[in-house]
This record gives C-alpha cells, structure tokens and sequence, in this order.
C-alpha cells in the first residue's frame, strides 16, 4: 500500500500528522499548490486508508476502571473465547498475542467496581479452554506519545 502514495499524498499525511487532522483542505491547497477538490478527494481516500483517527468518551472520567485480562488458553479455544467476551457490555477489546508463553489472549474491560470484576473474573475462569487468568491495571501513566511519526512517508 505504501508504494501507492504520491509524493503529494506523502506530504499531505506529514501535514495532516503535525496538526493531528485539524489542518482545514483549504489550508492543504495552498500549502501543496492542489485544487480544493483534488485536497478534499485525496484526504478522505488517505484519512480512510492510512490514517487512525476517533473520538471515544473517556469511561474513567465517569468512575470506570480500566483493567486488562490476560488469559492462557488451550485447547484450540482463544478465538472462541475472545469472541464470546466481546459480547459483554465491559469488554471492549480482545486480542490474540504473541511473546509471553502463558499469555494468549489480552482483553481490555472497564468496571465500576471490585465486585464486578469479580463476577468477570469467575465467570472467565470457567470458560472452556481458559487454563488460567490474571488481571492488571494501570494505576499511574508516566507519559504517552502518539504512534511514531518518524516512519518514513
């Protein structure tokens, strides 16, 4: 997909990076000496392709805590099981994983509370093919940066 970049498309993800998608397309048109249209039918195919771009209600801001499970499975049964745990309501994510050998599977849930995440917690250790779970929580961040912008476009 890289190799379909333009250098104009180049430029304009740099620029769109910088400003973290506020630049407004009739700012980019001047900048890359484009017609508006061309600005504004680029920037969609780019923001839609190579780009990651959202906005999320913050759930700790309303008294949720965020925890990762870190479940090891066996059996064959880690898609089943992350698919399964994404029907409930506090998961909002699951992921199958490589490195540490007793972790195969990281899902992201937030509750109110330790009782809940008891429940949660039981609840996956019962599943079948989940051979153990752990849990973690972050409870200071010492810093964040956005992904690397220092790949090359």
């Amino acid at each position: 997909m890289y190799s379909q970049l333009s250098e104009v498309d180049r430029k304009m993800i740099r620029l769109l990076l910088e400003s973290e998608g506020t630049i407004p397309s009739r700012e980019l048109s001047l900048k890359l000496g484009i017609p508006l249209s061309t600005v504004q039918r680029r920037r969609k195919r780019i923001e839609e392709t190579y780009l990651i771009k959202h906005y999320s209600l913050d759930p700790m801001k309303f008294g949720y805590r965020k925890i990762d499970l870190l479940i090891y499975t066996e059996g064959g049964e880690t898609m089943n099981i992350g698919k399964e745990l994404m029907e409930r309501e506090e998961v909002t994510y699951a992921a199958r994983t490589i490195g540490e050998h007793t972790i195969d599977l990281r899902v992201e849930v937030f509750v109110k509370d330790n009782g809940i995440l008891l429940d949660l917690l039981e609840h996956v250790k019962a599943m079948k093919g989940v051979r153990d779970v752990i849990w973690t929580e972050i409870i200071e961040i010492i810093g964040r940066k956005n992904p690397p912008n220092h790949i090359v476009v």
